[in-house]
């Protein structure tokens, strides 16, 4: 990682109004003095849960996780938890600090979005009860739990929505009684099932345009990658990504295959990916900000 917003006035007919006089004016009073801005902006806190080292960045206490190790230049990476630093054993915590302060627009820059994020993701998260709704495809789906499993299909069943101002329904055929992880391990397999026969055909329909070979398909449930590919053919990809519109499925399906010529994120690679996908940069922007409930 590099060191790192008319009056229109109509005239009508008729003889001309009485001026208007001003107002008098009101008794002028002193402003108060204006406060400092430490006193508005109460200072952000940041603390990692393992956080062994702190440091006052702007007006912001951010306590960070410090560890040292076999690399060559001092990484920065920011998760929900907060910010790590890891160094070369030989370099001095006056050089990591520095580059901190150096960084620091960055860094606070960093947090606020982890937060953020974290807050987004804990309103996406899905309470696993009856007509609870959650995305598939990017269209809302709701649950519905039919005890006498009046339908033919296996485990549950996806109905669409009858009109615009309906939604898509999945029918699970579970007891009434059924509890939140019950609910959740039947609607999740039939999710699963949907992403594995969808990543499949995705897999099938890019593969040729990139000129490459997939030997397997393997589902994955990651909590912070979308997906991998593997030198001997094989794609993981994360079956969440049902929850997605197909657009940011697709960009994932492409850019595994797409390492499959290179390994890396060279300027090749990304050369590989536009080939077949030149929006993937508004793509990969829309996946960022996508809040998919990845701890259900």
């Amino acid at each position: 990682m590099q060191r790192f917003l008319q009056l229109a006035l109509d005239f009508l007919g008729g003889p001309d109004p009485e001026p208007l006089r001003p107002a008098p004016s009101p008794p002028v009073v002193a402003a108060a003095p204006a406060l400092p801005m430490n006193q508005v902006f109460q200072p952000a806190a940041w603390h990692h849960p393992r956080a062994n080292r702190m440091l006052r960045l702007g007006l912001c206490e951010v306590a960070y996780e410090f560890k040292r190790g076999k690399r060559r230049t001092i990484g920065l990476s920011v998760s929900p938890d907060g910010l790590s630093v890891s160094a070369p054993r030989w370099t001095p915590v006056g050089e990591v600090e520095a580059l901190l302060h150096n960084k620091s627009a960055w860094v606070l820059e960093k947090l606020q979005n982890a937060r953020e994020r974290a807050g987004e993701m804990a309103q996406a998260r899905i309470t696993w009860a009856e007509g609870a709704e959650f995305d598939y495809l990017g269209e809302r789906l709701r649950l519905v739990l039919d005890p006498a499993h009046g339908f033919t299909q296996v485990g549950a069943v996806f109905e669409p929505a009858a009109g615009l101002e309906s939604v898509a329904t999945l029918r699970l055929g579970v007891a009434g009684n059924a509890n939140e992880a019950q609910i959740r391990d039947a609607a999740q397999a039939w999710l699963m099932k949907q992403a594995k026969a969808l990543f499949a055909q995705r897999l099938d329909h890019f593969a040729p345009q990139l000129g490459v070979r997939y030997t397997k398909l393997r589902l994955s449930s990651a909590g912070t990658r979308w997906g991998s590919a593997s030198a001997d053919g094989t794609i993981r990809l994360n079956w969440r990504l049902i929850h997605l519109k197909l657009e940011m499925v697709d960009y994932v399906v492409v850019h595994e295959l797409s390492h499959l010529h290179h390994m890396d994120h060279s300027p090749q690679f990304w050369d590989v990916v536009a080939s077949v996908m030149p929006d993937h940069a508004q793509r990969r922007k829309a996946l960022r900000s996508a809040a998919v409930p990845l701890g259900e």
